[in-house]
């Protein structure tokens, strides 16, 4: 494959995620729904999870910015900016305060290390 065929391969993910969870910020901005809030904080905390400990070589922002020949973080870290900046803002408009974001996140990293923990546990069963 082409670096160039690749780059957009690799492309797809992370801008996805950034439309997903901007899309649902513009109906949190018509709407004022708490319903689409989940889809704009879910979006920064799985991006933020697999960066962390996921391996951050193994992420798709990791390849971007080594075949634009950037530092190895710089798309990543963009990426997360953006996603924050659109959680901080629909938080704003939905007056969400940090005490409930943090009750939010710490159930997200629960169910996260649940579905991990599940994973693990069959792939161990079907050994």
């Amino acid at each position: 494959m082409l670096e160039s065929q690749s780059l957009y391969v690799l492309i797809g993910g992370p801008v996805f995620t950034i439309i997903l969870s901007a899309l649902a910020f513009l109906i949190i901005e018509k709407y004022k729904t708490i319903y689409a809030y989940p889809f704009v904080l879910f979006q920064m905390f799985m991006r933020s999870f697999s960066l962390l400990f996921g391996g951050f070589n193994n992420q798709d922002e990791a390849k971007i910015s080594i075949i634009l020949g950037i530092g190895p973080y710089t798309v990543g870290i963009i990426g997360i900016l953006i996603l924050f900046l659109l959680v901080l803002s629909a938080s704003y408009k939905l007056k969400i305060d940090i005490k409930y974001n943090s009750y939010l996140i710490t159930m997200c990293t629960l169910c996260e290390l649940l579905v991990i923990a599940t994973y693990e546990h069959l792939k161990w069963f079907h050994k």
